[in-house]
């Protein structure tokens, strides 16, 4: 028997790996990701540090329009959900 493959696409939560992306590139990508999702939509980011300047520059464009959400806070490996209210 065989089980049907989801997709994390399929359930509107969409990974974004800020890890492989240049820094000078990052935080103009993650925001262009953030714009680019519907409500109800999650982007999940992975990173290897806590990016808490980032976060604050997302409260203040996006305001509540976006949740933040830690799914993994340890040295080397985090994890954040932003949500599209």
């Amino acid at each position: 028997m065989t089980h049907p493959v989801i997709s994390a696409a399929s359930i509107g939560l969409y990974p974004f790996d800020a890890r492989g992306v240049a820094k000078r590139f990052r935080h103009a990508a993650i925001f262009g990701a953030l714009s680019a999702l519907e409500p109800g939509e999650t982007m999940r980011f992975y990173n290897d540090h806590d990016p808490l300047p980032l976060l604050a520059q997302i409260e203040a464009h996006f305001g509540s329009g976006v949740t933040i959400a830690y799914v993994a806070r340890a040295p080397g490996e985090i994890i954040i959900d932003f949500g599209i209210a």
